[in-house]
């Protein structure tokens, strides 16, 4: 289990989904990563170079039948940040979740 810590590199909300939809996967194709973002292929590059600074992911091109895609892939920081992250929104929302108080017997 990672340590929880918040991150506000990816806390922003189309960071957070974008690292959400690299987790799982060794690599996801840029336009597929735009497509179910919803985002231009310009906001796209914004939040991938941001992530990229720190460390977070890596972006490579390969080429094939005369075109070249593009892919991003989370590395393990960004991997273990990714998750330190949505385990700190966890336990900030155990926090925040109301406890149920045990009923007594005939009270």
């Amino acid at each position: 289990m990672p340590h929880p810590l918040f991150d506000p590199l990816i806390h922003e909300p189309t960071r957070l989904q974008l690292c959400g939809l690299l987790v799982g996967v060794p690599e996801r194709e840029f336009a597929d990563l735009r497509d179910e973002l919803g985002v231009t292929d310009s906001a796209l590059s914004k939040h991938l170079s941001a992530l990229r600074h720190a460390g977070y992911v890596t972006v490579g091109r390969r080429f094939g039948a005369g075109q070249g895609r593009a892919y991003a892939a989370l590395t393990d920081p960004g991997r273990h940040a990714f998750c330190g992250h949505v385990a700190e929104l966890q336990r900030l929302a155990r926090l925040a979740s109301p406890r149920r108080r045990p009923t007594r017997s005939g009270s």
